[in-house]
């Protein structure tokens, strides 16, 4: 595996190889990696020539700085579990190298799909995404990139703004790894205290409980069920569950016949933000 910090020796080392007609699997991460990503390279890993895999904490989508300070950091171990799947190469950069500029002014406009859920909670999370998956973009020129599909607004979001940008590569969705008991899979779960994480699962045992009562009640009817449970167990703070169309992913007040619906929820445990989706329908 090869390692590289500086944008200008990757991009010269992936130009010698697209040169060649090989193609590029690209999974950009934050590390702090675990089956859920490995998931993700394994995959790209046996769709393409090469596999890059990119670790760098990005800064400006965190509109909490304490979560930034708080985010899990273990380059080494990373490492260890990269060359486990034959990464070809690593891009690991400085937040100076990805941001030489004192502040970074680019703006995208994604609409209606920022000012919901994640984009409602998290002002400035989603402009902080795209700015460096476009940056990653022209920096690695993957065939593919890979993401999985917890975090689904994000999604929406890049695949968006490969639209927008009339980027030539194809965004691969990848579906949520879990752990054997429903959690799903996330660098966060680290912090979680082993009290949090012995109740974490009702999560994800919730959403597929709601989804049981898809026939009987409305999707409005479904969030306040959802709330009320959230609500009467002391562990957890819901900030939001919401039935959303999986396209434009607005509010549904009812469901609609040949429209992909998906529940979102994101909930404190302890000081610890999780997220997760369950389709509907």
């Amino acid at each position: 595996m090869k390692t590289f910090d500086t944008i200008h020796n990757t991009k010269e080392f992936l130009a010698e190889a697209k040169k060649s007609g090989r193609k590029i699997g690209f999974v950009p991460t934050m590390g702090a990696l675990h089956e859920g990503h490995l998931t993700l390279m394994r995959r790209a890993k046996k769709e393409n020539d090469l596999l890059v895999v990119s670790v760098f904490v990005n800064p400006i989508q965190f509109n909490n700085p304490e979560d930034l300070k708080k985010y899990p950091r273990d380059l080494e171990k990373d490492k260890k579990l990269l060359e486990s799947v034959g990464c070809d190469i690593l891009f690991a950069p400085t937040a100076e190298e990805m941001y030489p500029e004192e502040e970074v002014t680019e703006h995208f406009d994604f609409g209606k799909l920022e000012t919901v859920m994640e984009g409602a909670f998290r002002p400035g999370h989603f402009n902080g995404v795209a700015v460096v998956v476009k940056r990653l973009f022209n920096i690695i020129t993957p065939d593919k990139a890979y993401f999985g599909e917890k975090d689904f607004q994000q999604l929406a979001i890049i695949k968006r703004l490969v639209e927008m940008e009339k980027m030539p590569l194809e965004i691969i969705p990848c579906s949520i790894v879990r752990e054997p008991d429903g959690l799903a899979m996330s660098s966060r779960n680290e912090r979680l205290k082993p009290k949090e994480r012995a109740v974490a699962s009702l999560v994800y045992q919730i959403l597929q409980e709601a989804v049981q009562l898809k026939d009987k009640k409305s999707p409005v009817e479904i969030a306040r069920w959802v709330a009320d449970r959230f609500n009467n167990n002391p562990s957890f703070t819901l900030e939001y569950f919401q039935v959303a169309d999986e396209t434009f992913l607005q509010p549904l007040e009812q469901w609609k016949r040949n429209t992909g619906a998906l529940g979102f929820v994101a909930v404190f445990l302890g000081d610890v933000r999780l997220i997760d989706n369950i389709r509907f329908y």
